[in-house]
Order: C-alpha cells, then structure tokens, then sequence
C-alpha cells in the first residue's frame, strides 16, 4: 500500500499560506498613486500577473519587479523608492522628509545597511540568509516561516485599510490625525467643461483660418494642410455644503478634514452651516490641520447647534450662488437630513440650486444603516432635486462621492430612495 504523500513544509491542508499577490499589487499601486507617481489600474495588474509568473522570494526581488512594471519615467523613481522602503522596509511616511533627504530605501539593490560594532558591512545583495517576502518556495531551510511572513506584509497594509473601511463617527483622535494626511492625498478632481479658449489639435472641429493661412506660405500659398483647433476643458467649480449641527457631530469633524482635502487638492469652496451659513474657504486653505481648525471653530460659532437646512441654501443661493459660484458647478451637500426650518423652504431652494449647478451631491451617512428610509423632512424635500445620493460614511464610502464629482455623464432622471 502507497503512503499518503507528505505535506510541503511550507503549505497546510486546505490553506493557502502565501498572501495574496493582487492585494498586494492594488495596494502598493495605490500609495504609488497618492503619493504622485502616475500608477493605473493596468501597471497593477501587471505587477500582479508579473508576482504570479515568478514570486518574488526577497524584497530586493520584489524591489526589481514592482518598479520596471509600475515606474515609467525617471523622475518618479525617488518617490517610488520612499513609497517602497515606507511599505515593505518598516521607514515613516514619506510626507515627514518632504523637501528633505529621505532615508534610503532598505529594499533597494547595492545599498548597504548600518554597520554593528566589530561587524563587517553587506550589501543587500549579498548572499547571507535573508527574511523571504512571499513565503520559501523549495522549503530550504535557513528561511523564516511563511506564516510569520504573510503577517508582516499584512500587517504594514491593514492599518490603513482598516481606517479606511472604519466609520467616521467611531474615529478615535489618533485617527482623525492620521485621516487629516489620507484627505490631503485623495483625488479630488471636479468634472470637466468646455472653456472659451482654443488650442491646436488634429482631432478638432473649428477650422483655424489664421494658422491654415498661415501654413500654406510653406507650399506656395496653396492650403494643403488644414490647421483645426478645440475647445480646452477645464474642471468646474466644486462646492462643499457640510452640515455641523448636533446631531451631525460624530460625523462633522472628520467631514471637516476632507474639506480640507477638497479646498487644498481642488480649489474648493468650504461651507459649513447649523442655524446659519458660513463661508470658511479662506480658513481652510494653506493652513495646518490644527490651526485650519481652530479657524473654523472661531468662524462658525454655531457648531454643534440647531439644523436651518433651508435658510442655509437660500444664504447660499441669495449671496454666492446667483453670483456665479453654482452655475455650472458641481456642489455636494454633507448632511443627514434633520431641518428644523419648514421644508417648503429647503425644497424651493433645492430648485433654484439645481437649475444653477450642474450637478448636486447629497452625502448621507446615515443611509449606511440597516434599513435605511429617508422619512426626515429635510430629505424628503431635498431628495427629488439631487442627482447623487450616497452614504460617504467612511472612506471608502467616500469614494462613491469622489467618482460622482468627477463624472460627467448627464444625469437624465433624479435620484429615488
């Protein structure tokens, strides 16, 4: 009778012990991506297919492969190299040695580490025994424990990633701080219109008579090359509307970092409202997340106060709106609904606010709950009048909003419960 074959030193019966390699592959992509370096879902996706032909089995290896498929131009490999040693080499945030000298990468090839007292220095590359990354694929021993190894490039990823899928309302102060420097590299980016100005393209529609004319001096006068142009496009203006009344509270101070996010990253207009309506762009913008909020805090005194939804809007719409700030712009209103005010009021401005803005977001975050109905009557009245409606509970949630700011479809309908 054959004996039943033996276990892989590295594998158990039924568990895959190796992490996953297309986690692996977004998540890096992702930091890449925040942190400046032009990272597309492609590049990804090649770096994950790139991990499956060949596993990496030392962080120098993995090194190699994630930079000749995610990197594409020179420029790009210092922040690579940061966003790199950050992940997988246990360094600080990049952001701490911005205009400064970093450290160097651990996982880059030929650097050496620091010498030990009476030790002789290595490179990375030398043939001593290493820690392996994605787990010992021939079971040679001298190697570390795959399971211990999955754990440690977990570990550096579930930190962010559980800040990212937590509620904003459950953030503990610790976590607000670390959202504050998540918001500052979120893609905040409005949709795209048509400007006034032209530029060259073989692909436009106007005729560029001057140049056309121009150009046929070069064949005898003839025009033999037509000479078109188009429109440039620009992003429209993008209004943030956030709600800091009582019973918005849990949620008000992280809304009020990615504001800040908003006005940095996208040239935003800040506003926040209870029982009034207050314009807090100029508090926001170039400051520190401490000084932005003591600002804030002393602009708008009624935090924490009664909801005027209404009378909030028809501020917004009488003095800003009219004006030239909505028309055409993508405004996203940050609220859970609860008005005080008579919601004839909110439901007219709804209406003038819409037939000026190009599109309205409406953030909820109490839609995340369970069974769910928009019954408030500020809800009710605002609802037939918005485009978007979504939760933005956390961040991931949030990038619901994110995409809805950036479209540019034309929403035909309105949006239903």
């Amino acid at each position: 009778m054959t004996p039943a074959p033996t276990p892989a030193p590295n594998q158990s019966q039924g568990q895959d012990l190796g992490p996953d390699l297309a986690e692996v592959a977004a998540r890096l992509g992702w930091l890449l991506h925040a942190a400046g370096v032009p990272v597309t879902p492609e590049r990804s996706g090649r770096l994950a297919a790139a991990m499956t032909l060949a596993e990496p089995a030392t962080t120098s290896e993995l090194y190699w492969t994630a930079r000749v498929t995610l990197v594409g131009e020179q420029a790009h490999l210092a922040v690579f190299d940061r966003v790199f040693a950050q992940v997988f080499g246990g360094l600080v945030d990049p952001a701490d040695y911005r205009g400064d000298a970093p450290p160097a990468p651990t996982g880059t090839p030929g650097e050496t580490r620091p010498r030990e007292p009476g030790s002789r220095a290595r490179s990375v590359d030398a043939p001593a025994p290493r820690p392996s990354l994605l787990g010992d694929l021939d079971g040679a021993p001298g190697r570390e424990d795959p399971l211990e190894e999955q754990e440690t490039v977990t570990a550096v990823l579930s930190g962010e990633e559980r800040l990212r899928s937590k509620d904003f309302a459950s953030l503990t102060p610790d976590e607000l701080a670390r959202l504050r420097a998540l918001a500052g590299r979120m893609g905040w980016v409005a949709a795209p219109r048509s400007s006034r100005r032209y530029y060259r393209s073989a692909n436009g529609r106007r005729l560029d008579l001057r140049a056309t004319l121009r150009r046929s001096r070069r064949t005898g006068g003839e025009p033999l090359v037509a000479v078109r142009r188009r429109r440039r496009n620009r992003p429209r203006r993008l209004v943030l509307l956030c709600d800091i009344s009582g019973s918005m509270e849990p949620y008000a101070r992280a809304y009020l970092q990615l504001l800040m996010g908003g006005v940095d990253g996208a040239r935003a207009e800040a506003f926040v409202f209870a029982t009034r309506l207050t314009r807090l762009t100029r508090s926001l913008r170039g400051a520190l997340p401490a000084t932005a909020l003591e600002r804030a805090g002393r602009a708008a005194p009624d935090w924490s106060g009664g909801t005027r939804i209404g009378d909030a809007v028809k501020a917004f719409n009488d003095n800003y709106g009219r004006r030239g700030m909505a028309r055409g712009a993508v405004i996203v209103v940050l609220s859970d609904g609860w008005d005080t005010g008579d919601p004839r009021v909110l439901q007219e401005e709804m209406t003038r606010l819409r037939r000026l803005a190009h599109r309205v977001i409406w953030v909820n975050p109490r839609k995340a709950a369970p069974g769910y109905a928009p019954l408030t009557g500020g809800m009710v009245a605002a609802l037939p009048h918005v485009d978007v409606f979504v939760s933005g509970h956390s961040l991931v949630a949030f990038d619901e909003v994110l995409d809805a700011i950036a479209s540019s479809e034309t929403v035909e309908g309105r949006v239903r419960p």
